[in-house]
């Protein structure tokens, strides 16, 4: 059994194939974690792809032949894993539109993740992400303001708008609790896989939940905070810039509770 992999529709890539696509910048892609062969919210993640291709190039591939290319790097590795699941267009780069794009699929899989046990303090600094709904390639912002962040004494990142809200983290959407409900960042953001199960699942809980701005002057008025992603529903953070956000495990818990309440799925 090969241990990871990197295959293009479904079959080994060749360094041949891959060497265009290092410098490739117009491409979308999911990230994902497998468990026992296994996926949560895979739906979510063929619809995110799905709606990507049709945006960037006004044609997506069938979810079974999505689906196909993911169940093959799956079935050739451990049963715990990190897939990345990437579609582009060869020689779409710096190109005007032409004809139906014919599309690829460049699956990558590798150790599962360990997230970090937090708690998390996070600077804030301002930036929007071009095509926010759309999780694309080429974000060089997002490890620059990293780097910057732990430069500086913090663990990440969170983004401000221009109109000082609170939108999300480098890799990471964002979640509040007022003390009855979870609150999500009313801005422009990349809705998370991880964010709409966890959303789903509060639903059918019985968990309030709702959408509201969010700035840096609210926080006081705020009982905590996490940030979530492909890796964990649920980190906590102690802290963004200068304002303290409080210990709030019971929060974390019942953001854990959600993702765990849904069902893994066989590709």
């Amino acid at each position: 059994m090969t241990q990871f992999v990197a295959q293009l529709d479904g079959k080994d890539a060749t360094a041949a194939e891959l060497a265009p696509l290092a410098f490739s910048g117009y491409a979308h892609f999911t990230a994902l974690q497998v468990r026992d062969g296994r996926i949560r919210g895979l739906d979510l993640h063929l619809k995110r792809l799905r709606d990507a291709s049709a945006e960037m190039f006004g044609t997506a591939l069938p979810d079974e032949q999505v689906r196909a290319h993911v169940r093959t790097a799956v079935e050739a590795g451990p049963a715990d894993l990190s897939l990345t699941a990437t579609v582009f267009s060869a020689n779409r780069e710096f190109t005007a539109p032409g004809g139906q794009a014919k599309l690829s699929v460049l699956v990558r899989t590798g150790p599962a993740a360990t997230p970090p046990a937090g708690p998390l303090r996070l600077s804030a600094v301002e930036h929007e992400r071009f095509l926010p709904a759309r999780k694309h390639v080429g974000e060089v912002a997002k490890t620059y303001l990293l780097r910057e962040a732990v430069a500086k004494g913090f663990d990440d990142a969170a983004f401000l708008d221009r109109r000082g809200r609170l939108s999300e983290a480098t890799i990471w959407n964002l979640a509040f609790w007022d003390g009855t409900a979870v609150v999500w960042p009313e801005a422009e953001v990349l809705h998370g896989i991880t964010m709409a199960i966890v959303r789903r699942q509060l639903d059918r809980l019985g968990v309030p939940q709702r959408v509201a701005e969010v700035t840096l002057a609210d926080l006081p008025g705020l009982a905590g905070a996490v940030v979530l992603n492909s890796w964990s529903p649920g980190i906590a953070v102690h802290g963004i810039g200068s304002a303290e956000l409080p210990a709030a495990p019971s929060f974390v818990d019942l953001m854990h509770r959600a993702y765990e309440a849904e069902p893994l799925t066989a590709p």
